[in-house]
C-alpha cells in the first residue's frame, strides 16, 4: 500500500551527532572525541558539578515541591538572577527597570524565541552571522521568520586571527535595521574573541548604521573562569545605549545539558514598553512550547541566589576553564616537540572549549579513518576531548595527518 509519507526525502545528518554516534560504535582502543561539544574532565568522562547534584538532592527532599505548570515565560528568580548575573548587579540598565528576561529552552531556544520576535513584532528579516559560526544559527533564524542571511568576515585561515577589517567592511555595507548575531564570548567554532578595542569599533559601526545586536552567550563563565570578563561586551553594549537581546545557556556552566536551561534577556529604552513586548512573547512561547520545565531552572535559580553555592559553582567553572587551558598548552607543546609544520600559537590565544585548529578537511579525514580521532570536518575541536592521557596520541595523529596532507593552497571547510 502506498504511503502519502513516499514524497518525505531523506534529511542530510548533523555533523556533529553523526561523529558522536560513528565514536560511540568504533572499538578501537586509542579512540578520541573532539567532536561534540560538552565538557569532559581528565578521564574523558562527562562531570556533574557537585554543587548541582547537591541541589538535585536537596531538592528531591523538598516535599513541597509540585510539578505545576511554570508560567509562560518560566521561572521568574530564574530569569531576574540571570539578567542580573550577564548584565552585572551594579547595571543602570536593571536599577532603571529597563531590562527584563524570560525562561527559554537553552541558547538554542532564546535564539529561536528572540527571532521570531524579532521577525514578527519589528518586521526585521535581514540578519548576519559570523563566517565561519555554530552550525544552527542560520537554521534558527531562517525558521523563524528572517528571509535575508547573510555574513560577516571573521575568520582569516592565513593568520587563524580575525579579520577585523573584513569584519568592519561588511557591517559597514550592512542595510539598515540588519540584527547582527554576535558571540558574547568564545567565539565558537573559532576560539577567537575581539579584543576590547575591536569591540568599541564593532559597537562604533553598529550605533553608526543603526544595527541591532543579538548576542548569544553560551560559556560565560566558562570561557575564562571569570563572569564579569565573559559578560563585558554584552555589558559595554548596554552602556553605549544599545537595545539588544541575549540568549543564554547553562548547559555548558552548569552542565545541564539536556535540562535545556537558557534565558533571554531583552535590554530597552523605555520601561513603558515592557508589559507589550512580555504579552507578545507570551504569545511566541505559547504557539511554540507552551511553557519550559521547571527542574533545570530551580537548579541555576537556587545556587545563584545562594552565596555559598554561587560561590561553590564559580569555583566549578574556573577549574573546567583552567583545565581547558592546560590542555591548549599541552597540545601546543607537543605539536611543537614534533616539529609539525606550521605555527601552533593560535591554539593558546583561542579560548573556551573550542580550537579551530586550520586542519584541512583531508586531514581531518585522515585522523578520522587512520586515527580513529573524531573531528569535525572544518578543522574545529573541542579541548576537553583531550585529556593528560591521549593528548600525545592525537598531536602525533594531526603531526602524521599534516605530513602526509600538505595543506598547500587547500583551506579548511567552512561550517
Amino acid at each position: 500500500m502506498s504511503s502519502r509519507f513516499a514524497v518525505v526525502e531523506q534529511g542530510p545528518p548533523i555533523e556533529v551527532f553523526l561523529l558522536n554516534k560513528l565514536f560511540t560504535d568504533d572499538t578501537n582502543k586509542n579512540k578520541v572525541n573532539l567532536g561534540v561539544g560538552a565538557y569532559r574532565d581528565e578521564t574523558g568522562k562527562p562531570w556533574v558539578l557537585p554543587v548541582v547534584q547537591k541541589m538535585e538532592k536537596q531538592m528531591a527532599a523538598d516535599e513541597t515541591l509540585l510539578h505545576e505548570y511554570l508560567p509562560v515565560l518560566g521561572l521568574e528568580q530564574f530569569s531576574n538572577l540571570s539578567v542580573s548575573m550577564l548584565l552585572g548587579e551594579d547595571s543602570s540598565a536593571i536599577s532603571e527597570g529597563k531590562t527584563f528576561g524570560i525562561q527559554v529552552l537553552s541558547g538554542t531556544g532564546g535564539l529561536r524565541i528572540g527571532a521570531e520576535f524579532l521577525n514578527k513584532h519589528l518586521k526585521y528579516t535581514t540578519f548576519y552571522y559570523s563566517n565561519p559560526t555554530w552550525e544552527n544559527h542560520h537554521l534558527v533564524f531562517v525558521n523563524s521568520g528572517f528571509t535575508q542571511p547573510r555574513v560577516y568576515r571573521y575568520w582569516d585561515p592565513k593568520t587563524r586571527a580575525i579579520d577585523f577589517d573584513g569584519m568592519i567592511e561588511d557591517l559597514k555595507n550592512a542595510p539598515e535595521n540588519s540584527v547582527i548575531l554576535l558571540h558574547a564570548c568564545a567565539h565558537n567554532p573559532t576560539g577567537i574573541d575581539p579584543t576590547h578595542e575591536q569591540w568599541i569599533k564593532i559597537a562604533d559601526v553598529m550605533e553608526e548604521r543603526k544595527l541591532f545586536p543579538f548576542f548569544d552567550s553560551a560559556y560565560q563563565g566558562f570561557a575564562s573562569g571569570d563572569l564579569d570578563s565573559d559578560a563585558w561586551a554584552v555589558r559595554y553594549f548596554v552602556k553605549r545605549g544599545f537595545e539588544l537581546v541575549c540568549a543564554q545557556s547553562y548547559a555548558k556552566n552548569f552542565g545541564l545539558y539536556n535540562e535545556r536551561v537558557g534565558n533571554l534577556t531583552v535590554v530597552v529604552n523605555d520601561p513603558k514598553l515592557i508589559p507589550a513586548m512580555k504579552s507578545q512573547l507570551t504569545w511566541v512561547v505559547r504557539g511554540m512550547y507552551s511553557n519550559p520545565p521547571a527542574h533545570g531552572a530551580r537548579v541555576v535559580a537556587n545556587v545563584l541566589a545562594d552565596k555559598k553555592l554561587f560561590d561553590e559553582w564559580r569555583g566549578h567553572i574556573k577549574m573546567m576553564s583552567s583545565r581547558v587551558m592546560q590542555m591548549r598548552d599541552a597540545l601546543r607543546a607537543e605539536l611543537i616537540k614534533l616539529g609539525t609544520p606550521g605555527n601552533w600559537d593560535h591554539i593558546v590565544k583561542q579560548i573556551g572549549l573550542f580550537s579551530y585548529t586550520g586542519l584541512t578537511s583531508k586531514q581531518c579525514e585522515h585522523l578520522i579513518q587512520e586515527h580513529h580521532i573524531y573531528l569535525l570536518k572544518s578543522g574545529r575541536i573541542n579541548i576537553c576531548g583531550l585529556n593528560p592521557s591521549n593528548v600525545e596520541y592525537v598531536a602525533r595523529a594531526m603531526h602524521d595527518a599534516i605530513t602526509k596532507f600538505p595543506a598547500q593552497d587547500e583551506q579548511p571547510s567552512k561550517l
